[in-house]
């Protein structure tokens, strides 16, 4: 059932007092009619006091949950357990989002092998560790003549990267900048080899057992 401080179906609310929850519950629907839903009633379209009777002989909320629509559509529920559950459900998902790391990684459009090799490293390590990395050329003054040149070096990384990430975003131009974005590569579970089964001890004596040549019978001699 609802709060202590909620109005229940068929009470009103007292004077000056505002609804604080995030949906209009019993006496504080305002409509004149409205559309019920749900498992517990039989659905259709009700006069509000009918509605709130309805709710009230079955010790429940009357719950607006969709307030634009014509009439407006309301189920009859437990209130303070809904706002739990849908708290329990938000907390969940929160839980559940996974918190983005973008690494960047620097080049000029005139980078040595030495230095491609040393960032190349570094990339592939925040790829292993799940993330992100964002690699851009910085074109400063006149070396934006080099974008081409730039743009060669940001796909030869991509190319060096495979084994560790894919490609999210192709080399892009913004500004100064060339960037490209590189995701890591959802590794896939280990499948385990199923277990052998167990030797049958019988078996295998029987099995290493010398097997012995079969004798023809003696023909006897009158």
């Amino acid at each position: 059932m609802g709060g202590g401080g909620r109005p229940r179906p068929g009470m009103r609310p007292r004077p000056g007092e505002r609804n604080k929850d995030p949906h209009a519950i019993n006496e504080y629907i305002r409509a004149r009619e409205v559309r019920l839903v749900g498992d517990n009633v039989e659905q259709g379209i009700y006069p509000i006091d009918k509605a709130r009777r309805i709710a009230a002989e079955q010790e429940l909320d009357l719950v607006e949950i969709s307030p634009t629509a014509e009439p407006p559509v309301c189920r009859i529920l437990d209130y303070q357990k809904f706002l739990y559950q849908q708290k329990k459900r938000q907390k969940e998902q929160k839980a559940k989002a996974a918190k983005v790391v973008v690494k960047e990684i620097r080049f000029g459009p005139q980078t040595d092998d030495h230095d491609y090799n040393f960032k190349l490293k570094h990339a592939i390590g925040f790829l292993k560790e799940g993330s992100k990395v964002k690699a851009y050329v910085f074109f400063r003054g006149r070396s934006i003549l080099f974008k081409e040149q730039g743009e060669v070096l940001l796909l030869r990384f991509a190319n060096d990267l495979e084994e560790y990430g894919k490609v999210e975003t192709m080399p892009v131009l913004e500004g100064k900048r060339m960037i490209i974005m590189i995701s890591p590569l959802k590794t896939a579970p280990k499948k385990e080899k199923p277990a052998d089964a167990p030797k049958d001890p019988q078996k295998e004596k029987g099995a290493d057992a010398p097997k012995e040549d079969a004798k023809e019978p003696e023909s006897e001699e009158k």
